[in-house]
């Protein structure tokens, strides 16, 4: 694990701002963000720490999603575990706490950036307005062990894995969210940004195949058949939904999940 942080001169505060990138070493979009901000950012502009973190620097190595378990799945990680990523979450937790955390990842089923957390606060829901996106999948209740159930955390799913399009929006979104948490001067321009509560898995029959009809973040009617197996069965809507991460490639086990619209994200949704 690089841990970088940067500061104003003369400041020795301990950071309570973090981003963090290579969480899954396929998704190497937030490690080119930080990168990029390191190498030709607004650093001299920073006027509070931040850490900047590249985590799994073995599976990014080995371009691999993890190299002995899904680090994503693994907090709060254990620091005598037999296993590289359960002792690295035990570590990079460590680095987090009293951290308010940006993270970044990549998938295969939507071009475009979209946020994802649990729990939602007022903080979170005012970062994901600051940021570039139309659309935050809300995982309260659906998921343990993940970075989105850590406190202050709020992850940025960037864009197709491994494309430069991915490592721009990382990037447009690492800054925007450096001004909403006052690392950099300058406001971040707020956006409207859907929010969707995830209420269930769609889960994928072993050993059968997939062709996927619905959106990601679009309406699917009741009665709508939103996939068809490769023998030709298909997944029909018993009522209404908006998919979020829905894939025929994207995990061995599910297709995605099935979320509600609840509005547009905002203090309000918070409280």
């Amino acid at each position: 694990m690089r841990v970088e942080t940067v500061a104003p001169d003369g400041t020795d505060a301990e950071p309570a701002v973090a981003a963090v990138g290579g969480v899954h070493g396929d998704e190497p979009c937030g490690v080119r963000a930080i990168e990029r901000f390191l190498s030709e950012g607004p650093v001299d502009d920073v006027r509070r720490p931040v850490k900047l973190i590249v985590a799994n620097e073995r599976a990014l190595e080995a371009g691999t999603r993890y190299v002995e378990g899904d680090l994503n799945r693994l907090f709060p990680g254990d620091p005598e575990s037999d296993t590289h990523e359960e002792r690295l979450a035990h570590h990079l937790l460590a680095e987090l706490r009293d951290c308010t955390t940006l993270g970044f990842h990549a998938t295969v089923s939507f071009d475009r950036p979209f946020g994802t957390l649990a729990d939602l606060t007022p903080e979170k829901a005012e970062i994901m307005r600051a940021l570039p996106l139309s659309h935050a999948a809300d995982f309260t209740g659906t998921a343990s062990g993940r970075s989105v159930n850590l406190p202050g955390f709020v992850n940025v799913e960037a864009g197709y894995q491994g494309s430069d399009a991915a490592a721009d929006n990382a990037y447009d979104c690492l800054l925007a969210y450096l001004r909403v948490t006052d690392v950099l001067p300058g406001a971040a321009e707020p956006t409207d940004t859907a929010h969707y509560h995830v209420r269930r898995t769609i889960e994928k029959a072993p050993g059968t195949t997939y062709r996927v009809h619905a959106g990601n973040f679009e309406r699917v009617p009741p009665g709508t058949a939103y996939a068809t197996t490769g023998t030709g069965e298909e997944l029909v809507a018993e009522s209404e939904f908006w998919p979020v991460l829905l894939s025929a490639d994207g995990h061995d086990a599910l297709l995605g999940y099935a979320a509600d619209r609840t509005g547009e994200i905002g203090v309000a949704a918070a409280e």
